[in-house]
């Protein structure tokens, strides 16, 4: 039969998983109240084997899985609130006790899970459990889809030389951040989770650091690729005339070089001062080496995105502009309201929030919408690109031309042998009785 304390840290787990799991900071903070009462339990059984009359009767400290339980005496009861990192849940002023019998403790009354009110239920967590599987399906299928249609940009891009300039050379580079990213998804659940016999939580290998590690940088260059995007359309606005080569190897040094940098500082900063787990906990205060520059990212993208569509709308509005360009400025502003919202917005909207709040919606937008991110990319700026579009209908009719003239050539060659023999034919018949024309 399982334990109430078993249910109730199954219904922990189930209320702090996300796509970081966080939950190794509640599994981790338990190992550690577990360790400091089984150093008391050890230095009181030390006390009662010393030589000499007894002298305690009652129960001894006991850690039931969630709490540590003072000795008591016979007849005392130890009344214990609800474990003080479960308040970022829920605010509960419920209480536990447990009473000290002949027989030993008592079970813990109410259970932990109806007196930190967690609603916890074995119909409730299969539920979630449920619903964690599902999320995982429709990510794998996101990014499954995202590196097949990302694959094909770049091999389109990279295959037509008229599409050869600096705007297609940053969307390859932009292709390629959420390609890794994409991978690095999946390399980490099959380091962490693909064996479920194994605690991730506790697991130190080199190769789950090095996951992680792999992770968090196509993390933040995808990230950072996503803020030069947003920079290199501001500066196609602000300087009409400048040269892109100029400000090109800049770009790849902040959407390359900047996540580079931040995570060989995070790296340094494990291996000196928390070089606990595999790295994935993200209750470390390190963390914030890696959550400072994305949150930089984040918010000056929003403000370009800002600035452009303020300079958009003056453009557009302004008299002096002749029509065509007034058409191309209103395609480049519903490209920015399609992209720069859809791939930065709403990351304002969870960046302020502390990671245990709004679970489910995180969960949903970070995960499922943000597998879909790199197919909806590949879309917008070549699939459903007009240029790219153009070139693919000049060479497939190239291609066609191409194939007909060899079919025609072909039929041509075929025609003139066949007169050719006709004519040997004839001519041999004509002269049959005067010269043979084989030799037999």
């Amino acid at each position: 039969m399982v334990s109430d304390h078993s249910i109730f840290q199954a219904q922990i787990l189930c209320q702090v998983v996300q796509g970081t799991h966080p939950e190794c900071s509640i599994i981790m903070h338990f190992q550690e109240q577990e360790a400091e009462c089984q150093e008391i339990i050890r230095s009181e059984n030390q006390s009662t084997e010393a030589p000499g009359p007894p002298r305690w009767k009652g129960c001894l400290t006991e850690w039931d899985g969630v709490s540590c339980w003072e000795a008591a005496v016979i007849g005392q009861s130890r009344t214990m609130p609800c474990p003080e990192i479960l308040q970022m849940f829920k605010k509960s002023k419920g209480l536990i006790q447990r009473n000290c019998t002949e027989a030993g403790w008592s079970s813990p009354s109410p259970p932990y899970y109806k007196a930190c009110e967690l609603d916890g239920t074995n119909k409730d967590t299969e539920t979630k459990k449920g619903y964690f599987v599902t999320v995982k399906v429709l990510y794998t299928c996101g990014y499954s889809a995202s590196l097949a249609a990302l694959l094909l940009a770049i091999g389109i891009f990279s295959g037509f030389r008229k599409l050869h300039c600096t705007r297609n050379s940053i969307h390859i580079h932009f292709f390629t951040s959420f390609i890794l990213r994409g991978a690095a998804v999946f390399i980490k659940d099959s380091v962490l989770f693909a064996d479920e016999s194994i605690d991730h939580c506790t697991m130190s290998t080199v190769n789950c650091k090095t996951a992680i590690v792999f992770f968090q940088y196509s993390v933040l260059a995808n990230f950072y690729w996503l803020l030069v995007e947003g920079m290199y359309l501001q500066t196609l606005l602000l300087l009409t005339f400048t040269s892109d080569k100029r400000y090109f190897w800049w770009y790849i040094l902040i959407g390359w070089g900047v996540p580079l940098l931040t995570v060989s500082v995070w790296i340094i900063t494990r291996l000196q001062y928390d070089n606990k787990g595999c790295w994935d906990d993200y209750a470390s205060l390190y963390w914030w080496v890696i959550k400072g520059p994305i949150l930089f990212a984040i918010f000056v993208n929003f403000l370009i995105f800002l600035n452009v569509i303020r300079m958009l709308v003056q453009k557009i509005r302004s008299p002096d502009i002749g029509k065509n360009y007034k058409q191309q400025y209103m395609r480049l502003t519903k490209s920015t309201l399609l992209l720069i919202p859809l791939f930065g917005v709403h990351y304002v909207v969870f960046a302020l929030f502390p990671e245990h709040i709004g679970v489910e919606a995180r969960l949903y937008f970070e995960l499922v919408l943000g597998s879909y991110q790199g197919f909806l990319v590949a879309l917008l700026y070549c699939f459903l690109n007009g240029e790219v579009q153009a070139e693919i209908k000049r060479n497939w009719g190239k291609w066609q031309s191409s194939m007909e003239s060899n079919v025609f050539n072909l039929e041509s060659k075929e025609s003139e042998n066949l007169t050719l023999k006709g004519l040997s034919l004839g001519y041999c018949s004509f002269h049959r009785k005067l010269l043979p024309c084989t030799k037999k």
